[in-house]
């Protein structure tokens, strides 16, 4: 008598595929956590100077910082993709400055939270005056090319938003009502420069509010669009009846 030993079965519904649209709700869902964590950085963000770079909450905002950069550079990327023939140039423009100003950020609070608390002690004023670039103080001593390194960061911010904001309204795919506020937010930025730097962070809110409404945008679309393709797909998986 043989016996048979039993056969594994694999089936399709056992692999999983990733798919266009599974990273494009990924990318939408990023958008969404780094303009929640940018509006979340700005009430809790403690004063900038030697003195507050060695304390746990200074540590706690950098790490958010760095997420929210990550995670928005994620974001943008999906925003721009989803789009990529219908922005054209602009929107190629805007997406390149708008994810290296992320890119920017990311580098300098990695020298926030990872260099200066190591030199606060040795060089506290050198830390005050690395701190006070973002606030526009004027340095007391030598800093380099920082200041000017910062006033193009800035312009990614500024130019690459407005530019990316008004690609994505003009592709007409996410909400605009998110691309408009996405580019006014970012052009709002300016009457930062001529308020308290205390006050003037709260210029971030809108773009904020803009990165999470379009990842949500993003989501929707496409989870919209992917009901009717897995529907297709299970019917379409079934065995044929069999002719009688």
């Amino acid at each position: 008598m043989n016996r048979q030993l039993p056969v594994p079965i694999w089936t399709e519904e056992s692999d999983v595929t990733i798919t266009t649209s599974m990273l494009a709700r990924a990318a939408g869902m990023s958008a969404v956590l780094s303009g929640l964590l940018y509006i979340v950085i700005q009430p809790i963000h403690p004063e900038e100077n030697a003195a507050t770079v060695t304390s746990t909450a200074w540590v706690v905002v950098a790490a958010m910082t760095i997420a929210m950069a990550v995670l928005g550079l994620v974001g943008a990327s999906g925003i721009y993709f989803r789009q990529v023939r219908e922005s054209g140039l602009l929107g190629l423009v805007g997406y390149l400055m708008f994810g290296s100003f992320y890119l920017a950020v990311t580098a300098w609070t990695f020298v926030e939270v990872f260099v200066l608390p190591r030199i606060a002690d040795e060089a506290p004023q050198f830390v005050d005056d690395f701190l006070g670039i973002p606030a526009g103080v004027s340095a007391q001593g030598d800093v380099g090319g920082l200041p000017l390194l910062f006033t193009v960061v800035s312009g990614l911010y500024l130019v690459g938003g407005l530019a990316f904001g008004i690609a994505v309204y003009r592709a007409g795919i996410l909400h605009r009502g998110a691309a408009a506020l996405l580019a006014a937010g970012t052009a709002a930025s300016l009457a930062a420069a001529v308020l308290p730097h205390a006050v003037g962070r709260y210029a971030a809110v809108p773009v904020g509010m803009a990165m999470v409404w379009l990842g949500w945008s993003l989501w929707s679309e496409q989870r919209t669009s992917a009901t009717p393709s897995v529907a297709q797909r299970s019917g379409s998986d079934r065995d044929p009846v069999p002719a009688r």
